[in-house]
């Protein structure tokens, strides 16, 4: 335009500055603010307005700051005012947002939606919920709560800071729902870990007539993966296919978390296979579902062959591969791969990177350079990193290591008790009967109940849960029958029974039946031969129970695919694919 002769205006200018700020180009968006000021548009309030945004988004607030001070027009206009709101807000400026919507009060500009939607952004971030309610109640007097947008942003702000059940009750309160609100909601609960709401919600989405959009669908996914849910998980393939989603990289990326969290490695395999462009997260995806099946050769190979198809790998990969690493024993690998972050990558490893570490040298015995590891990082050391050489000492039976480690663990995370009953698990191995009343009363005390373990089969596209010592099911007296005949077969191959101190300490620890053997029997009832079962088991599963499995794998012939809260394990013919180092 400009080498043909024509002059642009104040038509032509915003157009150009907003392709700058979308494209990330401060240069660009300096010179056009030069040949503003040349042309005489820079009194025009949309090219003005456009300035201040391209400003705020390319990172230079403060000259977005000095142009609306230059430009005394600006204090009358609600347009400039929302664009320099807008921009504090990008930058988290939450203190400059405040003064500034103060001083449009103080002055009389009238304050519209878009104003109140630059004031709400800042508020999702960690600490400033007060102030969100504070705008909150303020829409809610002038009416501006009925706007979607606005109400869509203050349900955001809440589901981002925890606050799940004010965000739910706004979303119940808004007359008005769009996909956007459907999707924040869904992705709410999906960020807070309650996947079963997730599901629930969806469904009911579905049957107002809302049809789903790629947010919709990496929500629900990332909800399958968390439950196990395969079969939900693939009627949200079709909808994939159906609605042209297939090449959907995001989409694709939920896909393969979810078929390697859902016990299916293979078919993870096939769509991480099947895209054309591969991104650091697929790449992520993969080597992680690879790990969690304690496939940790495959995990590491394929590590590899990013870093030499030219991706450069993030922190997220290197936790994925260090605890791949970490759960098929290659410490010598990890440690490899955690020199070379920094040094190589100029990434600097996190707690996260930490806690694989002290997992990966715990799980091989050395405890003490874990715990020298701990005392020599230059991060503070959080929950899950005491939480993994617990866990080692556990493994190990290192008493003295486990009681330290469980000092500093509950200084951080006093109410999990996870933590409670490892070192009770420690004590048991031990045989230290005082110990594992001591951590007892310790929980009384505090109040603390430990969690209920519990497993479930999906059959017929209905999920079958059973909790330790279960007789709820509808088959009860049939699964307990079959338990028991399992056991005695088992008894028979292993040729050993539990002695009187294990059945003492069971009854203590109120075992009972554990809830992965009704799981079990369950699933030999009701499936046929050729299939492969899969279970879900929200803790870590047991000694007795891994090797009750093992043998029943042997004694029935079935393959069976457990997932607990750590890992997949793989039964087949008397063997299991962690090769007892889990």
């Amino acid at each position: 335009m400009l080498r043909s002769g024509a002059s642009p205006n104040a038509f032509t200018f915003p157009f150009a500055i907003k392709s700058c700020a979308a494209l990330s180009l401060p240069i660009t968006g300096k010179q056009l603010h030069c040949h503003v000021f040349k042309t005489g548009c820079l009194l025009e309030p949309f090219v003005q307005t456009s300035l201040i945004s391209m400003y705020g988004k390319c990172s230079l607030i403060d000259n977005a700051r000095k142009l609306f001070d230059e430009n005394p027009q600006s204090r009358k206009l609600t347009v400039c005012y929302n664009s320099l709101l807008s921009g504090y807000a990008l930058n988290s400026r939450v203190k400059d947002v405040v003064v500034l919507f103060c001083e449009m009060r103080e002055l009389g500009v009238e304050i519209n939606g878009v104003t109140m939607l630059g004031l709400v952004q800042p508020c999702g971030i960690p600490g400033n919920l007060g102030l969100g309610m504070c705008v909150h109640g303020f829409c809610v007097k002038f009416g501006l709560d009925m706007d979607s947008s606005v109400g869509n942003c203050l349900l955001t702000m809440y589901v981002k800071s925890g606050e799940i059940d004010c965000g739910r009750k706004l979303f119940n309160e808004m007359p008005r729902k769009g996909l956007i609100t459907w999707n924040a909601m869904i992705n709410g609960y999906a960020q807070n870990g309650l996947a079963n709401n997730v599901l629930e919600l969806y469904k009911e989405m579905e049957s107002k007539g809302f049809c789903p959009d790629p947010v919709t669908l990496v929500g629900v996914l990332s909800s399958c993966a968390h439950l196990g849910a395969l079969s939900v998980g693939k009627e949200v393939e079709r909808k994939m296919e159906g609605f042209g989603f297939s090449s959907n990289p995001f989409l694709n990326n939920a896909l393969i978390n979810m078929y390697a969290r859902c016990g299916n490695l293979k078919k993870a395999r096939d769509v991480f296979d099947g895209m054309p462009v591969k991104s650091v997260v697929s790449w992520t995806a993969i080597i992680g579902g690879y790990g969690m099946h304690g496939q940790g050769e495959v995990a590491v190979e394929l590590f590899d062959e990013m870093i030499r198809g030219g991706i450069k790998p993030d922190g997220t990969a290197f936790v994925s591969v260090l605890s791949a690493c970490s759960h098929a024993g290659l410490t010598n690998k990890g440690l490899e791969y955690f020199g070379v972050m920094e040094t190589k990558y100029e990434l600097r490893p996190g707690a996260e990177h930490y806690s694989c570490m002290v997992d990966l040298l715990g799980r091989a015995g050395q405890l003490n350079e874990a715990r020298e590891l701990i005392e020599s990082m230059q991060v503070r050391a959080d929950g899950a990193l005491w939480g993994a050489l617990l866990g080692a000492c556990k493994i190990h039976r290192n008493v003295e290591l486990a009681e330290l480690a469980f000092e500093r663990v509950i200084e951080l995370e006093p109410t999990n008790t996870g933590y409670y009953v490892l070192l009770s698990n420690v004590y048991t191995e031990a045989r230290n009967l005082e110990g594992i009343l001591r951590v007892r009363m310790l929980m009384r005390e505090r109040k603390l109940k430990k969690d209920p373990g519990c497993s479930y089969v999906e059959f017929k596209g209905r999920v079958h849960l059973f909790f330790a010592g279960d007789r709820n099911h509808p088959q009860t007296n049939e699964i307990y029958k079959k338990l028991n005949e399992l056991e005695n077969l088992v008894k028979d191959l292993d040729g050993c029974k539990k002695s009187d101190h294990e059945r003492r300490e069971e009854y203590l620890n109120s075992m009972g039946v554990h809830s992965e053997k009704l799981a079990v029997a369950f699933a030999l009832l009701n499936t046929r031969k050729e299939t492969e079962i899969i279970i879900i088991k929200n803790l870590r599963i047991c000694g007795d129970c891994h090797l009750f499995i093992k043998l029943v794998s042997k004694i029935v012939d079935r393959q069976f695919v457990v997932r607990d809260a750590t890992r997949f394990h793989h039964f087949k013919n008397g063997f299991c694919s962690c090769k007892e180092y889990w």
